[in-house]
């Protein structure tokens, strides 16, 4: 297969259009800059796996060509890789976070079912706990704030799941909703394509909200583990949207409409997260 000029497809999706804050002006301005790079690097490379238009060998190619950037094995192929180098090499962060990004962007080339619970959480090891890793290690951190870190960032990650169930299946025949799970509640993947979920899809959601109600009370731990003012403002804030948005997803159907968060939700975790400062 030909090299690439330039293997990143962005989509154009921006950090300010994600569910929750990025690097944030809640953030120590010292380390905004490199967040906004990994996001940078995480956005291009999730662009490549979701793409419709990328066949599953050329996905994994042009990933591969973003880890060889990142891990100076070649120079030219991928931007966001080259300014995250230049990121991780300036804040002494370990690149195996990027690279663990990888795993679940590759999975997602070649994916497209998840049989169980545990392949998901599995997934979500790679697709989401790096990132909360990366942004404890940039805040030198000490490892005692993982697990709740990793709490949480699971729980972001089931969550734009559910938004999303209707759009992967849609657009790239994708579902990380649990078969067994489905056929426990006599539902299918198909189900997904109409208008309006069934009972049976309704309990599926249910259930996985239930997983993400434990997964946030795990979480809550985060703020008071992070030495950090700044950030642990950000993750108190990040705690408050992601039960936010499990409570909409609760009281909302996911395949009627996306289930979003709203900006009166972002202001009062902005203001109920306030005394996490203190």
């Amino acid at each position: 297969m030909n090299d690439f000029l330039n293997v990143e497809t962005w989509s154009g999706k921006t950090r300010q259009e994600e569910n929750f804050p990025v690097g944030s002006l809640a953030i120590a301005r010292e380390f905004r800059a490199p967040m906004h790079c990994f996001y940078n690097f995480a956005r291009n490379a999730d662009d490549i796996a979701d793409s419709p238009a990328l066949f599953p060998d050329d996905k994994i190619h042009r990933l591969d060509v973003m880890e060889d950037v990142l891990l100076g094995r070649r120079e030219d192929g991928s931007p966001s890789a080259l300014a995250l180098r230049a990121s991780l090499a300036e804040t002494g962060v370990s690149p195996v976070h990027a690279t663990e990004l990888l795993i679940a962007f590759r999975q997602d080339a070649v994916k497209l079912r998840y049989e169980t619970i545990d392949e998901l959480y599995d997934y979500c090891r790679y697709s989401a706990v790096p990132v909360g890793r990366y942004v404890l290690d940039l805040h030198r951190e000490s490892h005692e704030a993982r697990s709740s870190s990793d709490a949480l960032c699971i729980s972001l990650q089931i969550l734009n799941h559910l938004q999303d169930c209707a759009k992967d299946l849609a657009e790239l025949d994708r579902c990380y909703l649990p078969q067994a799970l489905l056929e426990h509640f006599n539902t299918s993947v198909a189900e997904l394509r109409r208008p309006a979920e069934t009972p049976g899809m309704r309990r599926v959601f249910i259930t996985l909200l239930d997983r993400v109600d434990r997964l946030n009370h795990a979480a809550t731990e985060l703020p008071n583990v992070v030495s950090n003012r700044r950030l642990r403002l950000e993750t108190a804030i990040i705690g408050r949207l992601a039960k936010r948005l499990a409570q909409r997803l609760v009281d909302n159907d996911p395949l009627a409409g996306r289930v979003k968060l709203t900006k009166s939700d972002a202001v009062l975790a902005v203001l109920t997260s306030i005394p996490s400062l203190i």
